[in-house]
C-alpha cells in the first residue's frame, strides 16, 4: 500500500511543479503577447525575463534561452523578437507534457 501511496505522491508533486513553471509560463506568455500593444517594451522585457527563468526552472533550457534573448531583442528590433518569441513558443509546445494518468485509488 505505501508503494502505490509514493507513486502517486510523486505524480502529484510532478503534476504541481509543471503547473508552477511550464503552465504559468504560457499563460503569462499569453498575456503578453495578446496584449503587447498597450505594454511598454520594458514591461515586456522583464516578463519575458521572468518567462525564461520559468522554463529554465522546469528544465526546458532551449526554450528558456529563445525567451532570453526575445527579451533582449524587444529593445532594439521588434520583429526579431516576435520571431524568437515563436520559436519560443513552438519549442514549448513540443516539449513533454505529463499525460493524465488513469484514476488511482488511495486508502
Amino acid at each position: 500500500m505505501e508503494i502505490s501511496r509514493k507513486k502517486l505522491r510523486n505524480e502529484v508533486l510532478e503534476r504541481v511543479k509543471y503547473v508552477k513553471t511550464c503552465v504559468l509560463a504560457r499563460e503569462i506568455c499569453l498575456v503578453v503577447r495578446t496584449n503587447r500593444a498597450v505594454l511598454d517594451p520594458k514591461d515586456v522585457q522583464e516578463t519575458c525575463q521572468y518567462v525564461s527563468k520559468l522554463c529554465k526552472d522546469a528544465g526546458c533550457e532551449e526554450q528558456s534561452e529563445l525567451c532570453r534573448k526575445a527579451a533582449e531583442e524587444v529593445m532594439k528590433d521588434e520583429e526579431k523578437y516576435l520571431e524568437l518569441c515563436a520559436q519560443s513558443c513552438m519549442k514549448c509546445g513540443e516539449a513533454r507534457t505529463p499525460q493524465p494518468k488513469k484514476a488511482s485509488y488511495v486508502s
